[in-house]
């Protein structure tokens, strides 16, 4: 088999939808997995449409992500351009080959045309409303112009595309390698515009020459371009060969949480969950944070997307990148739609956060605290303190809820916890605890549980009665790690300063 080649073909209109993640993700796996390049080509034909940033947008998801093209326009390769628009002048040539050959044709129809034409059609009760071999016959273009007439407005530069001819009574077959074998009539396929009046080509055309020159062996996409299939084989079929075509995979779609239909930026706005994997601007430019802002480690975003419509066939659920090129198996993609569930995104965030080690989260806890004006600037402290809180963490903000404690004395104290059970014995075992702490030497959380233990020992008081008042006196409230790793942390004095203060606000 030739080098395996992939590519994801991203236009600039605006952010990167989870789906296109996971069909990025999809692709890499491939790639990598038989030794192949995966290729990333800006579609920018669709000028109108064209956002600014959202080229870069897209590099820097990937680049957060971890999964960098081996060919782009930041990377270069053999086959650039990589961005459609400085490939324009190439496709002409395919399309007036097209022209030429009869498999295409000039349209010279304006906007209102078309619109009548339709209406029209509407009018007598026709099914289809589309350019196609129904209609075309009563439109402007160089089927149903005499030659000369045709020469003629091209000669004078009229506004006309160029669209595919197709033809109604013959259908179309490929094998997809997650649907199988797949048949499509042409019936219903409508006369596509291959190049636009603007002398752009249309995704259609370029798609297929791109992909052509690039010398692209698989192509992976969402399911939703399975209703352009026919225009594109027909487009291989003429130009190239279809021994030349790329083996296609359709992917399924990543459904709402509920399963009813696709998932969309609405409904992560709606349903109040990021669909992005980095923060983008919504309809109004308010900026909405993606995966990344709300705290989830691009391990464990690539690892819920890939479980997105795959499965390895075991009871594995984590996976880092290299096991997932290891594992993945494109036989193994469904065809179903997978419904897309928050809660358990947050689960792999946290199970990912888990297993990682500390060195590997301090940077991203670091940051958390910052933004809360911590300044965590002693490495060898954070990460004890990672170490500790980690384990309670679903997304990285809570580090900051399960740590400040760590880096300032609480402001408020749950004592309203205490106070129901609290007296005077209490009171006495904690001044005594304080002494006793003086005379610990070696400060570790072992040595201070003894000391604690001896102390109880010398009251009539349960363990539990005491271990969660020192709590609250040390965090402020009833959650945290083990108490006396917390002790252990902040030092002596600071832990005697706390009880110290909470005492006083018992009396």
């Amino acid at each position: 088999m030739s080098t395996v080649r992939v590519r994801f073909a991203p236009s600039p209109t605006g952010g990167l939808h989870l789906g296109g993640v996971r069909t990025i993700l999809f692709n890499y796996l491939f790639a990598k997995q038989h030794g192949g390049k995966f290729i990333l080509r800006i579609e920018d034909t669709d000028q109108s449409r064209y956002v600014e940033g959202a080229e870069q947008y897209i590099f820097d998801c990937l680049e957060w992500c971890g999964l960098i093209a081996d060919e782009s326009v930041i990377h270069g390769g053999d086959y650039g351009p990589y961005r459609q628009s400085e490939r324009k002048d190439l496709y002409r040539e395919y399309a007036e080959r097209l022209v030429t050959e009869g498999k295409a044709y000039y349209a010279f129809d304006t906007t209102e045309e078309i619109e009548t034409m339709r209406s029209t059609l509407k009018a007598a009760g026709k099914d289809s409303l589309q350019y196609d071999a129904s209609s075309r016959s009563t439109m402007r273009n160089s089927l149903t112009l005499m030659p000369e007439e045709t020469a003629e407005l091209l000669s004078s530069g009229a506004p006309h595309v160029i669209r595919i001819k197709v033809e109604p009574n013959e259908s179309v077959a490929f094998d997809d390698l997650i649907r199988g074998h797949v048949e499509m009539e042409l019936a219903v396929v409508d006369d596509k515009v291959l190049m636009k009046a603007d002398g752009m080509p249309t995704y259609h055309l370029a798609v297929v020459v791109d992909d052509y020159l690039m010398k692209i062996t698989h192509a992976f996409r969402g399911e939703e371009w399975l209703p352009s299939a026919p225009v594109h084989i027909l487009l291989w079929k003429h130009l190239f060969g279809l021994d030349k075509m790329p083996k296609w995979a359709h992917l399924p779609l990543i459904m709402k949480p509920d399963g009813n239909g696709k998932l969309s930026k609405r409904d992560g706005e709606r349903l109040g969950f990021p669909v992005f994997a980095l923060q983008w601007p919504d309809a109004n430019g308010a900026m909405q944070a993606g995966f990344k802002e709300r705290g989830f480690l691009p391990e464990a975003f690539l690892n819920m997307l890939a479980v997105l419509g795959w499965h390895d066939g075991t009871e594995q659920e984590l996976f880092s990148l290299e096991e997932l090129v290891e594992k993945f198996d494109i036989d193994r993609v469904h065809t179903a739609g997978a419904k897309f569930d928050f809660e358990k995104a947050k689960w792999f965030n946290a199970e990912w956060i888990k297993k990682l080690p500390a060195d590997k989260l301090l940077p991203y806890v670091r940051a958390v605290l910052s933004k809360e004006n911590i300044e965590a600037e002693d490495d060898d402290f954070l990460l004890k303190v990672i170490e500790l809180v980690k384990e309670r963490c679903t997304l990285f903000p809570d580090f900051y809820e399960q740590s400040k404690f760590f880096f300032e004395s609480p402001t408020e104290i749950d004592t309203a916890s205490i106070q129901p059970k609290w007296n005077a014995e209490k009171v006495k075992f904690f001044n005594a605890f304080i002494n006793r702490l003086d005379s610990i030497a070696n400060w570790t959380a072992e040595e201070i549980e003894k000391e604690f233990k001896e102390e109880v020992a010398q009251h009539v008081i349960k363990p539990g009665e005491l271990l969660m008042p020192l709590r609250i006196m040390l965090v402020g409230a009833k959650y945290g790690p083990g108490v006396f790793d917390i002790a252990a942390l902040i030092g002596k004095e600071e832990t005697k300063n706390r009880i110290e203060h909470t005492l006083k606000a018992l009396a």
